[in-house]
């Protein structure tokens, strides 16, 4: 690692997390989360930590010296009636999408406090509007919109920024797709790229500036 200021990323192994980290590595150090990422990456280097696991977050965070900016890009979605929503598929859901999220920013808190430093939320569509048969999901993207307005409001000196994507082409929207039983179709769909440009717009904003929220849509094509 060189003295350039530092960022964490979550869910850097694909999709939005590793667009975002090919955007910071011009100019940011990288600890990339994730379970198979980029190591090809200028000043990157991986971190590969179990997010719901309590005890080696808290391990892996305590060899920390420096954070400048966290971006929460890990996430699950599970999609389909709330009759047919079992417990096990909102603790799943919540673990990583809120429990994960909480967790992770408080054991970083003191390195962020420190450097004045920046926390973005991958959020989605679904943090700001509730569908049929996306229950579940919702209610964490909710609760993490929530989560991160308060974390604004009490932690003065950080910037916090909430992401809300529509839908995006990645992996992770293929595997919704199949849940849907529907088509995939990835010219009606965000690249992950154009959303990993808002949150660096965000990163790079002036210090006298914040983007609390970014709301960023598929264009009509």
């Amino acid at each position: 690692m060189t003295d350039r200021p530092v960022a964490l990323i979550t869910g850097a192994s694909r999709g939005i997390g590793l667009a975002v980290a090919r955007g910071l590595a011009a100019t940011h150090d990288l600890l990339l989360g994730g379970r198979k990422v980029e190591t090809d990456l200028p000043n990157a280097r991986p971190w590969a930590v179990d997010l719901t696991d309590a005890e080696a977050l808290a391990e892996a965070t305590a060899d920390l010296t420096r954070l400048d900016v966290l971006v929460h890009s890990a996430g699950v979605a599970e999609v389909g009636p709330l009759a047919e929503a079992t417990a096990g598929t909102w603790h799943r859901t919540f673990e990583l999408n809120l429990f994960a999220v909480a967790e992770l920013t408080r054991l970083t808190l003191p390195l962020l406090r420190a450097a004045k430093g920046h926390v973005v939320l991958i959020n989605s569509g679904a943090g700001k509007r509730a569908d049929a048969n996306w229950g579940v999901y919702a209610a964490s993207k909710f609760a993490l919109r929530a989560y991160a307005d308060v974390l604004r409001a009490e932690e003065t000196d950080l910037r916090v920024t909430s992401v809300h994507p529509g839908r995006v082409d990645t992996d992770m929207q293929r595997e919704v797709r199949a849940q849907e039983s529907g088509d995939y179709e990835p010219g009606k769909y965000l690249t992950a790229d154009s959303v990993a440009r808002a949150v660096l717009t965000a990163v790079h904003a002036g210090e006298d500036a914040q983007f609390p929220e970014i709301v960023v849509r598929p264009r009509a094509r």
